[in-house]
């Protein structure tokens, strides 16, 4: 009998817990939403488990191992990740690229599981010694050809390159994981960004710079940055302006917050522009739009609550908005 009671009061206490969570986030029926419960709503409605869990992270104060259990499900008896992590490519295999998504969740959440992390390391270092490219991997490899993909997913992305080994490496900096790949990896990463080599196409770049973000050897990697800064207007795919038509990334994806590294290597109007177009891109449902196609309505919703969560982050962080539930 007791122990019952003990249950049923364990019990109360979660509902509780809950309530105080959740119940505020629908208090907003019958009257305008502001642009973070339009958000809110967007992704309770239509994003996948792994942005509703991030959310709950970076806003909610819930612990980074929701991350990790929604990553779960995504990892592979090989280590890597697969089933559509990254929504362009619908393939249930390992791949680099689902890799790098994965570990960009954990740091979003700020959270590390090594076993995961280590599992996904050995899976790369396999990848790239088939590769045999001085430590490098692709981003995906020619088994996408079975599966639904988005169209600019061809060849190119079967070469092993900067994009996405850097990014991959800056990440497990971040992260603070060590392996072997990674070392081996970082020294590709280095013979190549200083090779001064131009960087061809804006994610390209982007890799670049994560991975000069967080290696150990800050003065050496800040020369490098300015190399790489002074080439942004040549660089396709970077919307300076943020009101150039087609697919491209702004500033706000290499300085996502006031305090960011690279912060300094943007103007404060481009900067202030691209939160102001990022402000004022905000759909009728609550998310933000995609500009690229991706291959299929699912994938496109995906895609969405990625883009909505992201977009959040950029104008919670810069103070344009206010978290409210």
């Amino acid at each position: 009998m007791q122990l019952k009671i003990a249950l049923q009061s364990a019990h109360q206490e979660i509902l509780y817990s809950l309530e105080a969570a959740w119940l505020p986030r629908t208090s907003t029926l019958g009257r305008m939403e502001s642009t973070f419960v339009a958000a809110d709503r967007f992704l309770l409605n239509q994003a996948r488990l792994l942005e509703r869990r991030l959310f709950a992270s970076c806003f909610l104060g819930a612990p980074g191992s929701g991350v990790v259990d929604a990553l779960r499900g995504y990892q592979n008896e090989d280590g890597g990740f697969g089933q559509a992590l990254e929504p362009d490519t619908r393939c249930p295999a390992s791949l680099p690229v689902y890799v790098e998504t994965a570990f960009q969740a954990l740091a979003a959440a700020r959270v590390v599981d090594l076993p995961m992390v280590l599992g996904a390391c050995e899976f790369l270092a396999r990848s790239a010694e088939d590769a045999n490219a001085k430590g490098a991997v692709p981003l995906a490899f020619p088994l996408i050809e079975s599966f639904p993909r988005a169209a600019h997913w061809t060849e190119w992305t079967y070469e092993p390159a900067l994009n996405p080994t850097a990014g991959l490496v800056g990440l497990l900096y971040e992260l603070g994981v060590e392996h072997p790949w990674r070392d081996q990896a970082a020294r590709y990463c280095w013979d190549v960004i200083e090779s001064g080599a131009p960087l061809e196409g804006v994610h390209t770049v982007l890799e670049a710079l994560v991975f000069l973000e967080h290696v150990p050897e800050k003065e050496r990697a800040d020369d490098l940055a300015m190399r790489i800064a002074s080439r942004f207007g040549e660089t396709e795919g970077l919307l300076l302006d943020p009101a150039t038509p087609g697919y491209g990334l702004s500033p706000l994806h290499f300085a996502p917050t006031p305090t960011s590294r690279w912060r300094k290597l943007f103007t404060g109007s481009q900067i202030s522009t691209a939160l102001d177009h990022l402000q004022n891109s905000q759909q009728p449902d609550g998310g933000w739009p995609l500009n690229w196609e991706p291959p299929s309505e699912a994938a496109a919703l995906e895609w969405r609550g990625v883009v909505t969560l992201e977009s959040l982050r950029f104008l919670v962080s810069y103070g344009r908005i206010t978290p409210e539930f």
